[in-house]
């Protein structure tokens, strides 16, 4: 089964075509289409809400079977009004860089201590205007973790707040752990029950 995977970062879609290789999904991205690709503006207040919009933008724009992913982060012990959610990279009406949430995030982190933190994910697939398919469950979230301030001097682009997570587990940054170590926390299961039971009912 062949899918446009909707995102034109290119650490999103090895990742997780990495993921799906599993269970013999064949997957593309946005920068693999020779055609104008649409700005699609993600309102949503959850990231299941986001994931919708790219889907379904997305679906209507190229009539092929698409998904997209949204994720939001969320911190422990910090004010209402400064939690990320699905602003992870957009602070104060701005889109920052790798370099600048790298700044912003272990700023954070000095104001208020090491932050515990989780992910949030939410998926939309579009097979056809009468078949989508869309969920936001426990299984797609993150292990907890922590965000520091003193960054590791690795910068894995797409993925800046690695630089700053750590697992709780080993004390561990994210970048000096093992891959097996990596591909055991990888938020994977959530994602693959999800098409599993789509590919079951097909």
């Amino acid at each position: 089964m062949k899918l446009l995977y909707g995102t034109g970062n290119p650490a999103k879609l090895s990742s997780m075509k990495k993921k799906l290789k599993k269970i013999e999904i064949e997957l593309i991205g946005l920068k693999d289409l020779d055609c104008e690709i649409p700005d699609v503006p993600e309102t949503g207040r959850t990231p299941l809400e986001n994931a919708r919009q790219k889907a379904l933008a997305y679906y209507h724009a190229f009539h092929i079977p698409v998904f997209s992913c949204d994720s939001g982060l969320y911190f422990e012990g910090i004010p209402d009004d400064i939690q990320p959610g699905v602003h992870v990279r957009t602070i104060a009406g701005k889109c920052l860089t790798d370099e600048e949430m790298i700044a912003y995030y272990s700023d954070l982190a000095r104001r208020y201590g090491n932050l515990t933190a989780r992910y949030k994910n939410a998926i939309c697939f579009v097979l056809d205007k009468e078949h989508i398919f869309e969920a936001m469950e426990p299984s797609m979230e993150s292990e907890t973790f922590i965000i520091t301030d003193q960054p590791h001097p690795v910068l894995k682009e797409g993925f800046p707040l690695d630089s700053l997570s750590i697992d709780i587990k080993s004390g561990k940054y994210f970048h000096d752990l093992s891959h097996e170590t990596l591909d055991s926390m990888a938020v994977e299961d959530g994602f693959l029950k999800f098409f599993r039971r789509i590919l079951s009912h097909r």
